[in-house]
């Protein structure tokens, strides 16, 4: 039985893509009639298609639009970059600059797995889902970073928080569901979202056979929704973006920088550590703590904050620290205070190194009949994203810091 449930998936898939390949028998629904599926693999590198194989990505890669890679905003992490991707603002525009992060306005601590996720406050710019919503679409969103949030006063049509337990098929049989409404309530935007090979990769390490397991998982999922989609015969209206926060690189507990060698840890705030850490002196002295650091960068970068590479976008912000270093690929920035113990059970992987690095590159894929097909594009910045969801959906976008260079790189003629 299960052996026939695959061989459905795959003849699905392949229909779908004969379709696309020999053109469409009526013309294709004008963009306000579409539907946009966003789905996010969290920490899915750009070289996992090529590394790992997974047969119904790849069609879809084949079949549609891929990038070489996309290029995260700095600091490569989940939350900001996926804030990014949904409203096409830097962090320090949007205001995610990190995934655990300190207002000294709020004199409060942001933290991604906290209730301050339901603050507004914390949230900036216009996400696809309102602007959808505010030009008179339905717009439904589950798992995606910060959903359960008002943000531009919005909330998506329907959501489900993000729940760590949900299994692959749980990230899209909810998306069939909704697929499932009659066609006045259906959703013309969905966005869902997939944490496992992100969270699989920082316990196993980028080598571990779990990840390619993972992979293989998150890739049936993926087929299953395209054949939901081709069985509800929606295969000419539904179109399917598949991006990536960021990558993924190994670390190693024999390749930690301690905060504590350089610095009296009782006369700093460590805001965040990890592939980059921000530092607030407690004495209000940020060049002082900067020349701890100045002329001893072993394996690290440090920057004064109004002094960051301008390709960062990391300096218009508040929530910014003064003070930030930056590790080299596959180094980790420790915080212990003198006499603590190594910290127990480290990840053995992780992101929010330099966006650039071959390490850090995300994936992007786009497929259905309102995107070219068999296309390979160079890599671009993942701030660019959110005016093509706009364009796919016929929507005028919000401000923002990104271009149109996707219109022409991915949508069809």
């Amino acid at each position: 039985m299960k052996k026939f449930s695959h061989l459905f998936i795959w003849l699905q898939i392949a229909l779908l893509l004969i379709s696309q390949a020999n053109g469409q028998t009526k013309p294709a629904p004008a963009p306000r009639d579409r539907i946009l599926i966003l789905i996010s693999i969290d920490g899915f590198r750009a070289d996992y298609l090529e590394k790992f194989k997974p047969p119904h990505l790849m069609a879809l890669a084949a079949g549609g639009v891929r990038a070489e890679k996309m290029i995260s905003m700095f600091p490569s992490m989940t939350f900001p970059n996926h804030q990014t991707i949904v409203t096409g603002l830097w962090p320090e525009h949007h205001g995610i600059i990190h995934n655990n992060m300190y207002d000294p306005e709020f004199k409060e601590r942001f933290a991604y797995n906290k209730v301050e996720l339901s603050d507004s406050r914390w949230w900036g710019g216009e996400p696809i889902w309102a602007t959808a919503i505010k030009q008179g679409l339905k717009a439904d969103c589950m798992f995606w970073p910060g959903t359960g949030v008002k943000m531009a006063g919005m909330l998506p049509t329907e959501f489900k928080p993000y729940d760590n337990h949900a299994d692959p098929y749980g990230c899209v049989d909810p998306v069939l569901a909704w697929l499932d409404q009659a066609p006045e309530n259906r959703p013309s935007l969905i966005i869902t979202y997939f944490h496992h090979v992100d969270s699989e990769s920082h316990r196993e390490g980028t080598e571990s056979p779990v990840i390619a397991q993972t992979v293989k998982e998150v890739d049936d999922a993926i087929a299953r929704l395209v054949a939901g989609i081709h069985g509800r015969r929606l295969q000419k209206v539904v179109n399917i973006i598949i991006v990536s926060d960021h990558g993924m690189t190994d670390i190693s507990p024999d390749r930690v920088i301690e905060l504590r060698d350089f610095v009296d840890m009782g006369k700093v705030q460590v805001d965040f550590s990890g592939a980059v850490a921000g530092l607030r002196p407690l004495t209000g002295d940020a060049d002082a703590l900067y020349q701890k650091f100045a002329g001893k960068e072993k394996h690290f970068h440090v920057y004064r904050k109004e002094n960051m590479p301008e390709r960062y976008h990391f300096t218009d912000n508040r929530r910014i620290p003064p003070v930030v270093l930056v590790a080299d690929d596959g180094w980790y920035i420790g915080k212990r205070a003198a006499g603590e113990p190594p910290v127990k059970n480290m990840n053995k992987a992780t992101h929010g190194f330099d966006p650039e690095l071959p390490s850090m590159g995300a994936t992007f894929i786009a497929n259905g009949p309102a995107f070219r097909h068999g296309v390979t594009i160079k890599p671009f910045e993942n701030v660019n994203v959110y005016n093509l969801l706009c364009a796919t959906l016929g929507l005028k976008p919000a401000p923002n810091d990104g271009d149109d260079r996707l219109l022409d790189e991915v949508l069809a003629k």
